[in-house]
């Protein structure tokens, strides 16, 4: 089908779309812009910079995408955003460009829903089948890890890291990495239980189910060291590569400064 564009839209003509675009009376779509096959924008959408925008996205009204990194060191580098497929980008998103200090790209993965008021700040990466909840603030240099789960009013603070099959719960304060598979709560946030119903929805066997439940045990309830916890899973045969992917996070996480991993790439910036 072709392209449907709005006469009260300004579309630069030097913007690249695919088939069956459409876009919707007062957006906005700036020279480098590339939107793929199927993608809809509604009324007074706002894409600025150089934008990469996949199939079959839909973009709800007064979202900006595409804006300069907010970061005072930030002297007008053309970086990118870029954007998967099947995302669900509700109303008055912002999804900024990136800053100089990594490599250029904010990235949005495929199949996403962001609710009202989601603000994705510069050189962020949200993996794919990511939920964010109503006024959830990503700051910069954030990382969301595939099937992760932010309820509303989260904030999430510069360079921590949220692994998969995770869920944070309203109105959280993420100071610190949070490990995959938990279910993190609190001021600051911290893990509370597995993600019990993550792991169900998915599929998770029974076995990978109990072994990450007392995984949690020995690190946030016992807590007898990561070297311990190893040690006591791999003599109960428990060292599943769900384990391991934990337990290698954690480790990470334990590395950088103020339980964020990635601090370690501030550091070097």
């Amino acid at each position: 089908m072709p392209t449907n564009i709005s006469k009260l839209a300004v579309v630069d003509p030097q913007a690249q779309l695919g088939s069956d675009v459409e876009i919707g009376p007062f957006c906005i779509v700036s020279s480098k812009a590339k939107i793929g096959n199927g993608t809809k924008l509604f009324n007074n959408v706002t894409i600025l910079g150089d934008v990469t925008i996949g199939e079959d996205n839909v973009i709800s009204p007064n979202a900006v995408i595409g804006g300069a990194p907010q970061d005072v060191s930030y002297r007008g580098t053309d970086t990118k955003v870029v954007i998967g497929d099947r995302n669900i980008i509700r109303e008055c998103v912002t999804i900024n460009r990136a800053s100089e200090k990594e490599d250029g790209y904010t990235r949005v993965g495929s199949d996403c829903y962001f609710m009202g008021c989601v603000h994705v700040a510069h050189d962020c990466r949200v993996a794919d089948k990511v939920i964010i909840g109503h006024g959830t603030l990503l700051g910069g240099h954030v990382h969301v890890d595939h099937h992760a789960t932010l309820s509303g009013n989260v904030g999430v603070t510069h360079y921590a890291s949220i692994g998969s099959y995770t869920f944070v719960s309203a109105a959280s304060r993420v100071l610190q990495d949070i490990a995959p598979f938990m279910l993190a709560d609190g001021s600051p946030a911290r893990p509370r239980c597995i993600n019990i119903v993550a792991l169900k929805r998915n599929n998770f066997d029974r076995e990978v189910v109990n072994a990450l439940n007392e995984a949690y045990r020995l690190l946030y309830r016992a807590r007898v060291g990561l070297v311990n916890v190893r040690e006591i899973m791999s003599a109960k045969r428990e060292i599943l590569p769900e384990i391991e992917h934990l337990l290698d996070v954690v480790a990470v996480s334990q590395q950088g400064r103020h339980g964020r991993g990635r601090e370690q790439r501030r550091t070097a910036a």
